[in-house]
């Protein structure tokens, strides 16, 4: 089983930040963890979000952003979409699922 992270979005913010208060080192990411073996994968419901700052190089947790930090987030976080959280087939699934209908059928002709 092998886990990613995929980025859905990112954007360098013009806020103060709260622990060096630099104005040009913010940074949003957005990103998912996606799960995949030889059958399927499938993405988490979850978007794991940062900001870090670039200057004193450091993540910013919630608990220290300001009410500007928190409007830019709102915003942020919309154009940030998530891939759908099904799961997704890949073709050694589809061979396993047709070889069992394929044998369940002739097995049901067989003993009928």
């Amino acid at each position: 089983m092998k886990e990613q992270t995929h980025l859905l979005h990112t954007a360098r913010i013009k806020n103060n930040c709260p622990e060096c208060y630099a104005n040009n080192g913010l940074e949003f990411s957005f990103s998912q963890l996606e799960i995949e073996n030889k059958f399927y994968s499938k993405a988490k419901k979850e978007v794991i979000e940062k900001l870090y700052c670039h200057h004193c190089k450091e993540q910013v947790y919630p608990v220290k952003w300001d009410e500007d930090i928190e409007r830019v987030y709102e915003y942020h976080s919309k154009l940030a979409i998530p891939r759908g959280s099904g799961l997704k087939l890949k073709p050694l699934a589809y061979i396993i699922i047709l070889v069992d209908a394929i044998t369940i059928a002739a097995l049901i002709y067989y003993f009928k």
